[in-house]
């Protein structure tokens, strides 16, 4: 597998920006518990992302790309709570979670690639 960097993927930058995105958003918030779920889930992502593109085998780096998935999923859910408990506007929600669909989506297409 031909090296390339993971900081040229524009998954992985979609995905930073999400994470910047998530902590501005819930700077204020007080619910600590719910907060440190969303802000560990949305770092996995691109986390996930970059350590899967430096591992040394092709199956390896679809895995990590699995769990970024998941976490992508783990933190719509939490999303949905959080809209539906008032700790975010559900418009703000949407947004998020629309961006979130795309990124899960650009996942899938890295994954499929991939595994050509």
């Amino acid at each position: 597998m031909a090296y390339g960097s993971f900081e040229k993927l524009e998954v992985w930058k979609k995905s930073c920006r999400l994470v910047v995105w998530i902590y501005k958003i819930l700077k204020e918030c007080r619910d600590y518990g719910l907060k440190d779920q969303m802000c560990r889930a949305a770092v996995s992502i691109p986390s996930n992302i970059a350590e899967g593109a430096e591992r040394d085998s092709k199956q390896e780096y679809i895995r990590f790309l699995h769990i970024a998935k998941g976490s992508a999923a783990e933190l719509r859910t939490q999303l949905y709570i959080a809209g539906e408990i008032d700790l975010l506007d559900k418009k703000t929600v949407n947004e998020i979670v629309s961006e979130l669909k795309l990124i899960s989506a650009m996942l899938h297409n890295l994954i499929k690639t991939l595994k050509l």
